[in-house]
């Protein structure tokens, strides 16, 4: 191993960590999540944006996506995210 002649890149301190940066996770007004899907046959694409992640937003999108693919199957990805799954949806 040699010692190292030039400056470390951006990002990372002298001895070689990677410095990380401050996780804010305040909650503000300013907050925007965002939903959407892809139709993979012709790139069609449904985008939506909400101000916070519940079952009302969801279904929504659920409504832009049926009302975009008005025929056919919609196969539907989601995590476990407690709107996901509610009685309503």
């Amino acid at each position: 191993m040699i010692p190292r002649t030039f400056p470390p890149a951006p990002s990372w301190s002298p001895d070689g960590h990677h410095i990380k940066a401050v996780l804010d996770s305040a909650r503000g007004p300013e907050k925007t999540w965002v939903y959407g899907g892809l139709r993979p046959a012709d790139g069609q694409e449904i985008t939506m944006t909400a101000t916070s992640r519940n079952s009302a937003h969801y279904q929504r999108f659920l409504q832009l996506l049926e009302d975009a693919n008005p025929v056919g199957d919609i196969v539907v990805v989601t995590d476990n995210l407690s709107s996901h799954n509610s009685k309503g949806v």
